[in-house]
């Protein structure tokens, strides 16, 4: 028996969501038998899961602060990844945005809130595209992999926090703690309907991506580059303009995310401020399949996952690790799902060879 796979072509969108649906099932099936080995009721735990993200006001305003970075952060990795260029930095970009966004929190704290928290949202989209125009600037000019760059990257930017925090930024108030100081109350971004207006910018970025790639010429000329390059040339497209545009974008939306954490979540700059947000937001921009408005629905769904499985850590007394075992079979089998919606498997007999 032979085993050969091979790529698949148009497929429906009805097939796919087909595939991630009997995905879903499977991972249902397993965590079960997971949780009930653990002694558990199934049904119990994940109703809970859900009690946990959406059984009070103050769990659902959490759940949506779960979702807000996931989301800006995925909608801008899509914008790199729309073209084929593999930005794996983006938790350097995120430490970045935060880092710039702390400069003007600490060393413009008298401004008033209305100028001080714009300046802290355009330094922060600074501070990450140029954190993402780097690498860029590097594949343009000598074409070097992006993948490997951008993912050093991240290990300076986390090191320059750590430098701040233990040094330069160190807050003497803080008595030999390494911390940077609090934001004053005029760097926070302010709350609308009880969670931070975080929420607001990720639904504005959302519909604004989906009409610059779907409804302009600089996202056509984006999709153009990703689809091949030479193509783009041939066209008489700018390939290195192009790509600088769209890391810069890239970049400082994820700078955005570092600015949004630092100042609404954090209230100051940590070398914690990603909590692996940008590694998880590139999963959540595959699924989606790089299109914004599924993007949402995929970071709620993480989310979910996140909020719920810390929930029944306390609620069923399960460990931190066996609730992390249950999103990784979920996230494991959703992924899965992905080959099978790419690829073909085929099952073949195989002929025996004729004696000589």
């Amino acid at each position: 028996m032979q085993i050969r796979v091979s790529k698949n072509g148009a497929i429906s969108a009805k097939k796919k969501v087909a595939i991630t649906g009997l995905a879903i099932v499977l991972a249902i099936i397993l965590t079960s038998v997971f949780i009930g080995v653990m002694g558990h009721n199934p049904f119990e735990v994940y109703a809970s899961m859900l009690e946990g993200c959406f059984g009070s006001a103050h769990r659902f305003r959490q759940t949506v602060i779960t979702a807000i970075p996931l989301i800006i952060t995925a909608v801008g990795i899509a914008v790199a990844f729309r073209m084929k260029f593999w930005n794996i930095g983006v938790e350097g970009q995120i430490l970045m945005g935060g880092f710039a966004a702390t400069f003007a929190a600490l060393y413009f704290k008298d401004l008033p809130a209305i100028i001080l928290i714009p300046l802290m949202i355009i330094l922060g989209m600074i501070g990450g595209g140029i954190w993402a125009l780097i690498p860029a600037m590097l594949k343009a000019k000598f074409g070097t992999n992006e993948t490997i760059v951008t993912l050093m990257m991240n290990y300076i930017a986390l090191k320059w926090i750590v430098y701040l925090q233990y040094g330069p930024w160190k807050d003497p108030a803080a008595m030999g703690f390494p911390k940077i100081a609090n934001f004053t109350d005029n760097a926070i971004l302010p709350k609308v309907f009880g969670i931070h207006m975080g929420w607001i910018i990720a639904i504005v970025l959302v519909i604004g991506i989906h009409i610059l790639i779907n409804h302009t010429k600089a996202g056509y000329e984006i999709q153009v580059l990703g689809e091949s390059e030479n193509t783009a040339k041939y066209a008489g497209m700018n390939v290195r303009k192009i790509m600088i545009f769209a890391m810069l974008l890239s970049g400082g939306i994820c700078g955005l995310t570092g600015m949004i954490q630092a100042s609404a979540v954090n209230n100051t700059l940590t070398m914690d401020l990603t909590a692996g947000v940008g590694y998880t937001a590139i999963i959540i921009a595959w699924l989606a399949n790089l299109k914004s408005p599924w993007i949402v629905v995929v970071s709620v769904f993480f989310a979910i996952l996140t909020q719920g499985a810390s929930y029944i850590q306390t609620a069923y007394q399960i460990p931190q690790a066996a609730a992390e075992i249950i999103q990784g079979v979920v996230l494991f089998c959703v992924l899965g799902s992905q080959f099978f919606i790419n690829y073909k498997v085929h099952f073949e007999k195989e002929v025996a060879k004729e004696a000589m």
